[in-house]
């Protein structure tokens, strides 16, 4: 069997893998209805960044508190039942879009709901993985989970839109929340394949896991001490200060401005970088296990920085989508090893806050970001943010690669933490 799919052999892990899949589609179909439906109906823009930013503050605000939920009473359970709150509440939407116009008093409790569950989802969604998984299987496991996420990104906002253009916004929704009773289905399948395997699988959760539990790090310890979590901080942190204002303002900008390219080029070069990325993804999953990850994907990292700040001076659309392409594959390449590296090093019991955590980084930067983004594109041009967001990426991973304990991370032959270093909450810096 080709060593990417090797993963799709557990049941637990192929049926996750369907159930996020087909619940992906579902979110790209809302992301094409909720605003037709708000615009179509006379909602207004404002009430369309109101109804957005009720989804997006509270799906920021629950990331922390989802990881300890999926710490304390496991990912599956979390997961499970944020699904079945959003089936209802996306189903609501439906019904309110076929009901007549937007209204403000109905969709913004719905967005809240939605954003909740969503970030409550979504550090379960990263910490279950390596309960399904040995640990040769981990890194593809990651990689073919996020390709599927990729591919339904690519192919749900055409659904979406074909959907809404036929039928109207109030079928395309219920069908998301038709995906994500798929995903709570197949959720079941998932616990299922975790009981016949075992109990093993998954750590217990904090009420059950006895005296030991209390004896680990804590996320306070680790936030202090560990050398190794700052830097995955301090890199994820750089990456997106400069990725929201290069996706969302330098690059639209450079089209409409000095490519000349219109929203057609605009287009292409969002999908050149799609396309790399999840290339790079699955690339990512080909990959046997390297004697050094975290150096790897650091130079993963540093190449697509590269890539990134040569693309707007290259001449020319074709040329810039080349090197946007690049960027995604190194992207795609970095980002799995990372994830897989980090879920190695982790102390289990605390896997999901760490990955609340991480994901807090991710999104919580994105508003300063695209903020930053408009002020140089307004007063230098869009061409000079690309090397900025690049600088910023690169002095980061350099700051960690000065620390010897980031470069031996998962180094063959040594452990990805020593059992003094889990009964400390400490490593050992540079």
């Amino acid at each position: 069997m080709i060593r990417s799919l090797t993963p799709l052999r557990h049941r637990g892990f192929r049926r996750l893998a369907a159930g996020q899949f087909a619940s992906n589609i579902g979110d790209a179909c809302y992301a094409i209805a909720l605003p037709w439906y708000v615009l179509a109906t006379h909602g207004g823009a404002l009430l369309l960044g109101t109804v957005l930013a009720a989804y997006g503050i509270p799906r920021t605000v629950a990331l922390i508190f989802g990881g300890q939920a999926s710490d304390r009473w496991r990912p599956w359970t979390v997961m499970m039942t944020s699904d079945a709150v959003r089936v209802v509440a996306v189903a609501a939407m439906a019904v309110a879009a076929a009901a007549g116009p937007a209204r403000a008093a109905v969709l913004i409790p719905i967005a809240v709901v939605l954003g909740a569950g969503e970030g409550f989802f979504l550090p379960g969604s990263y910490s279950i993985i390596p309960a399904l998984l040995p640990d040769a299987d981990l890194q593809a496991g990651n990689a073919l989970s996020a390709a599927g996420n990729q591919l339904a990104m690519l192919a749900g906002p055409a659904l979406g839109g074909a959907l809404v253009a036929v039928l109207g916004p109030a079928p395309a929704l219920a069908l998301d929340a038709a995906t994500f009773a798929i995903s709570a289905v197949t959720l079941v399948g998932v616990r299922t394949a975790e009981k016949a395997a075992g109990p093993s699988l998954a750590p217990a959760p904090a009420s059950e896991a006895g005296p030991a539990a209390t004896s680990g790090p804590t996320l306070r310890s680790m936030l202090r001490s560990e050398r190794i979590l700052q830097v995955i901080l301090l890199v994820t942190v750089a990456a997106n200060l400069g990725s929201g204002g290069t996706g969302e303002v330098a690059m639209p900008a450079l089209a409409h401005g000095p490519l000349h390219a219109g929203a057609g080029g605009y287009g292409g070069m969002v999908a050149a970088f799609a396309g790399g990325g999840l290339l790079g993804t699955l690339a990512a999953g080909w990959l046997r296990r390297v004697r050094r990850p975290a150096i790897a994907g650091s130079a993963a990292f540093i190449g697509e920085a590269v890539f990134l700040a040569a693309a707007p001076y290259l001449g020319g659309l074709l040329a810039d989508s080349a090197a946007l392409a690049a960027f995604g594959f190194l992207n795609g390449v970095g980002n799995i090893v990372m994830i897989t590296l980090f879920q190695r090093w982790a102390p289990p019991e605390l896997l999901g806050r760490l990955m609340g955590m991480l994901m807090l980084a991710s999104f919580g930067v994105f508003p300063v970001s695209v903020a930053l983004g408009a002020v140089v594109v307004r007063d230098l041009g869009p061409a000079p943010f690309f090397p900025i967001a690049a600088g910023l990426t690169v002095a980061a991973i350099l700051a960690g690669l000065s620390q010897r304990s980031w470069r031996n991370l998962g180094a063959a032959g040594r452990p990805a933490r020593t059992a003094a270093a889990v009964e400390a909450g400490t490593t050992t810096g540079s």
